[in-house]
């Protein structure tokens, strides 16, 4: 009952008024905005309410109270504003589209797919170069490093390997852009008809081979968790695949290398040190300079190049250490 006459009486006071409320504090609520603590007086003291109409006088001001709703999720830069299209159902999203490239649906939806499949493959890469780089590094294995693992010999030449490799992947791209374009069509094992999956989404089969755990069934909200995880670890995996190959590049040789090495010299075996770039970088100059055509295409004359080689045989001569 009480309920019924508060709610009367919010409806019968206009929000206008509230300049008039706000100069009686005991008949105004700070908490709802309205007038309530004269209906509650009335009912407690066993009078009937009585409603009269109300207009409020011209002069007499509307307002309109805002207050900034804190994000129930977290965003990638602190203050700012998801795009519509990342409303955060997605597993790691964090509002991050400054170029707008998931405006689309459709295209959202591609682009959802491809970061999940190069995530899994870049964690696939990571764990590739660091592990067997780091037990080769303390005496446990005996592995070529990863750079270099092209140039070993197998059981057979590396153009039928490729041949084989790409024949294996293609047909599991296929399948799984086929389940991309329409969803449920692959969820038929091939090898094995009677083994079907139902309810799965896609990127996600799930079943025997794929989730022999079970990890992916339970609650919506641990599904998403886990998704999300896979997702953040999956990007850190990218960062560190493309650091590991610009650090090869640089240096020569792996992170676990380069790690060992400034951990036993940590004044000297920096990111600063050049000797070793240099080195490798020389050669190439080199024979640089001894082309003419590559001299026209870069516009350098044949006194400049001898100069520069001249500058690089001076800097990599045993009698001056740069390191």
């Amino acid at each position: 009952m009480a309920s019924v006459c508060a709610s009367s009486a919010i409806a019968a006071v206009s929000i206008s008024s509230s300049r008039q409320a706000l100069s009686n504090p005991i008949n105004f609520s700070q908490k709802t905005g309205s007038l309530v603590g004269s209906a509650k007086a009335s009912f407690l003291s066993g009078k009937k309410l009585r409603l009269k109409k109300y207009t409020s006088p011209t002069a007499a001001r509307s307002f309109t109270v805002c207050v900034a709703a804190e994000p129930n999720r977290p965003i990638w830069f602190p203050g700012s504003t998801p795009p519509p299209w990342l409303d955060g159902s997605l597993p790691g999203d964090f509002g991050f589209d400054p170029l707008g490239l998931g405006s689309d649906p459709e295209t959202l939806r591609w682009n959802v797919q491809a970061e999940l499949v190069h995530c899994r493959w870049a964690m696939l890469g990571a764990a590739g170069i660091f592990i067997p780089e780091f037990l080769t590094k303390i005496g446990i294995l005996n592995t070529p490093s990863w750079y270099t693992a092209g140039e070993q010999e197998y059981f057979t030449d590396t153009t039928t390997l490729f041949i084989v490799e790409l024949f294996f992947i293609g047909w599991a791209e296929g399948r799984r852009w086929a389940d991309i374009l329409k969803p449920g069509c692959v969820n038929t094992d091939p090898i094995f008809p009677n083994n079907k999956l139902t309810g799965t989404d896609v990127g996600y089969p799930g079943g025997l081979w794929f989730d022999p755990l079970g990890w992916g069934s339970g609650s919506p909200e641990k599904i998403k968790e886990l998704r999300t995880k896979e997702i953040k670890n999956g990007r850190l995996a990218m960062l560190a695949v493309m650091g590991a190959w610009f650090q090869h590049i640089y240096t020569g040789t792996g992170p676990i290398d380069n790690l060992f090495a400034h951990l036993a010299d940590p004044g000297h075996a920096t990111v600063f040190s050049v000797s070793a770039p240099l080195k490798r970088f020389y050669p190439q100059v080199r024979n640089a300079g001894e082309h003419a055509s590559l001299r026209k295409e870069l516009g350098r004359n044949v006194f400049a190049d001898r100069t520069f080689v001249s500058l690089l045989e001076l800097v990599m001569s045993d009698d001056h250490d740069f390191s």
